[in-house]
């Protein structure tokens, strides 16, 4: 049986199917685009949307006038809004793919991808071929993969998010192949679900996962490849599934929309990707 989550309020993200504000991210449907005023909207990818919300209220600080809405649901979401003319700037956590190539996108930091299991489970990395065993359902007991004798409960992504994506891309395996338990949506879910049940393994933002566990979270980010899943080894190329967190326009941005970009992109908001444990990227 399949359990789909959707509510999750931590310090850091908010999810929501209905009307929801909390520290800033507003999850509704905006009305329009204008990038000719001083609003702008961006919508997209949970795991890009808490920086861009600080980014946004300290440019806001900066900008007398100037209103930003940042909206979350998905990588997908922030192409398709755009593609639309419904937000000014889309957020994907991930590069751009061969149809998307009509748009333009704007690398703001890197992150990785983890696997993550409760603090308390013994298990501390995965060959490839394990973790693809455990998420198809080949293996559904920790003991045959070093752990106690306990059922496992497999988390996984929702479609339309990146990291999905990107984890079926490592594993070389389709999404109708995994068997999972529970279906989140953004990584404040993941990371709520596996700190509140032992026996879960799921997949979120290094980022994410580095920011819970120093404030005391009971989770545990699992080797890939041998390589340790950290902000440092992200930083130094050796993590295995890493990827660009991205801005996008529908065409080459000017006016407020490139300010912002270009704001974004500059040491002025080094000091906030560091804090949430993303590693800055300066413009080229």
């Amino acid at each position: 049986m399949v359990k789909i989550i959707v509510f999750s309020l931590t310090s850091r993200f908010v999810i929501a199917t209905t009307v929801i504000t909390f520290c800033g991210l507003i999850w509704t449907v905006p009305t329009a685009a204008n990038a000719g005023s001083q609003r702008l909207v961006l919508t997209g990818s949970s795991t890009v949307a808490p920086l861009i919300n600080e980014i946004a209220r300290r440019f806001e600080a900066q900008s007398s006038g100037v209103r930003i809405d940042v909206q979350t649901g998905g990588s997908s979401r922030g192409v398709n809004d755009v593609r639309k003319n419904i937000a000014d700037i889309g957020m994907i956590s991930r590069a751009l793919k061969t149809d998307e190539k009509d748009l333009h996108a704007f690398t703001v930091a890197l992150d990785g991808i983890s696997l993550i299991v409760h603090a308390d489970n013994p298990v501390t990395a995965l060959g490839r071929q394990q973790i693809a065993d455990i998420f198809t359902g080949n293996v559904s007991r920790w003991r045959a993969v070093g752990g106690t004798d306990a059922r496992i409960t497999v988390v996984n992504k929702a479609e339309g998010r990146s990291t999905l994506e990107l984890f079926l891309e490592y594993l070389q395996v389709k999404n109708s192949a995994i068997k999972p338990h529970i279906i989140i949506g953004d990584n404040a879910q993941g990371i709520k679900t596996v700190t509140g049940n032992r026996n879960a393994i799921g997949y979120v933002s290094i980022g994410a996962a580095e920011y819970e566990v120093q404030r005391g979270a009971s989770l545990r980010l699992l080797a890939l490849d041998g390589v340790e899943a950290s902000v440092e080894n992200v930083r130094n190329g050796t993590f295995p599934l890493s990827r660009p967190l991205n801005l996008i326009t529908a065409s080459e941005p000017n006016g407020l929309v490139r300010e912002f970009i270009r704001f974004v992109q500059s040491p002025q908001v080094h000091d906030l990707i560091e804090a949430q444990y993303f590693v800055p990227v300066d413009a080229n």
